[in-house]
């Protein structure tokens, strides 16, 4: 299903986050999981997805993603936790 979002991953509970966007939100996390992209999320283990926007428009995900990278850590975790307070990994709900 193609539906453009905004994601973050992490690697634990306030451990090492990960931003992202995506017009495939299964395919990518799929690909986190099984070290498929090469780079920050293979290299620090995140794989965990903890905080998913879905967006109309790829346009306007990829604006809310750069948006937050630009945040503070302490936002992001506010983020995460008002979505999911438990850090839970939202993968299986969402395949």
């Amino acid at each position: 299903m193609k539906q453009p979002c905004v994601y973050l991953l992490a690697n634990r509970r306030y451990g090492t986050l990960y931003v992202g966007v995506t017009s495939n939100l299964v395919q990518r996390v799929w690909q986190h999981k099984n070290d498929l992209v090469e780079g920050f999320t293979r290299r620090y283990g995140v794989h965990t997805l903890v905080w998913y926007e879905a967006h109309p428009t790829i346009e306007g995900a990829i604006a809310r993603e750069k948006a937050i990278k630009k945040w503070q850590r302490a936002w992001k975790i506010e983020l995460i936790e008002g979505f999911n307070p438990e850090w839970r990994d939202f993968y299986e709900s969402i395949v």
